[in-house]
């Protein structure tokens, strides 16, 4: 149900023996009201769950009509009370709320969810690295689950080609992917070229801090070319394929990641040693335990 009152000023939190929720809003003069919707069945306490923040719905009053968001999912309130969202195209929708959470989640996978987001140049190694990362994952006993570009056209973004407005809905697709994997509670590792820093913060922003990694295959153009494992540079270069990243279209690297794989001084880590530089980064973060 929707809790609402655009007029409240200082209401505590109280358990309602009838309705076993609870509701806060802070005092203030604004003019929103902040409210919390907890369920308080198996006899949990008020003052328990309302550090946990719950279920949080804020409400604004807009021009005469009552807009509210609920768990960061914009939405409007009809006359009857009735929380309808429209987002993009889609109207009249509702976020349904389980009981099961992603907490739950973690607790049966013993881990936390994530998503690894590996980028760089065609050719710098990004799939070879997610594969040696799933594995050294399994073989401690963790899911994971891996997202490749080249992958994820066959079937998800067959419908996208490689102009610059198809590439970002391809990340911004495997973007929003990615957040339900880690929702789940699974270590998704996203292994895409994604080029552009814009599009790449955009799946930053979809995640709660701290659980988007992103990782930079630091690898010169030179060195990708020479490799060419999908002969994709020698096209570009022939002029048969337009708009190719590192020829003529534009790689941005990251300013601000969390884990940079170099190549170093002519020679190049191992795919495994690399993997392991990133296990080694779940690990002091507390991602491979619940």
């Amino acid at each position: 149900m929707i809790l609402r009152d655009m007029q409240a000023k200082s209401l505590q939190w109280e358990a309602s023996p009838g309705l076993r929720v609870g509701l806060k809003t802070p005092p203030s003069s604004s003019s929103w009201s902040q409210l919390a919707v907890v369920n308080l069945r198996g006899g949990a306490s008020v003052n328990s769950l309302k550090a946990r923040g719950l279920f949080v719905v804020k409400a604004m009053e807009v021009e005469g009509s009552k807009t509210a968001s609920l768990n960061g999912h914009a939405g409007s309130s009809d006359k009857n009370g009735s929380l309808l969202s429209s987002v993009g195209n889609s109207t009249n929708i509702k976020w349904h709320e389980c009981s099961l959470n992603k907490t739950d989640r973690q607790k049966l996978l013993k881990q936390k969810g994530c998503v690894i987001w590996i980028t760089g140049l065609s050719g710098s190694g990004k799939s070879t690295v997610a594969c040696a990362l799933g594995g050294s994952l399994y073989r401690r006993g963790k899911l994971s689950y891996i997202l490749d570009g080249d992958n994820v056209r066959h079937g998800l973004n067959r419908d996208l080609s490689f102009k610059a407005e198809d590439r970002a809905e391809n990340i911004r697709r495997i973007g929003e992917v990615a957040k339900l994997f880690a929702d789940a509670g699974v270590i998704c590792i996203a292994s895409l070229i994604s080029p552009y820093r814009k599009d790449r913060d955009s799946c930053r922003a979809m995640l709660p801090a701290g659980d988007f990694i992103e990782v930079f295959m630091d690898v010169p153009l030179q060195v990708c070319e020479a490799r060419d494992p999908k002969g994709l540079y020698k096209l570009a270069r022939a002029g048969k394929i337009k708009g190719f990243t590192g020829i003529d279209d534009p790689y941005e690297p990251p300013l601000n990641c969390e884990i940079v794989l170099t190549h170093k001084g002519g020679a190049c880590p191992s795919p495994c040693e690399m993997a392991e530089e990133v296990v080694s980064y779940l690990e002091d973060q507390g991602f491979l335990q619940a």
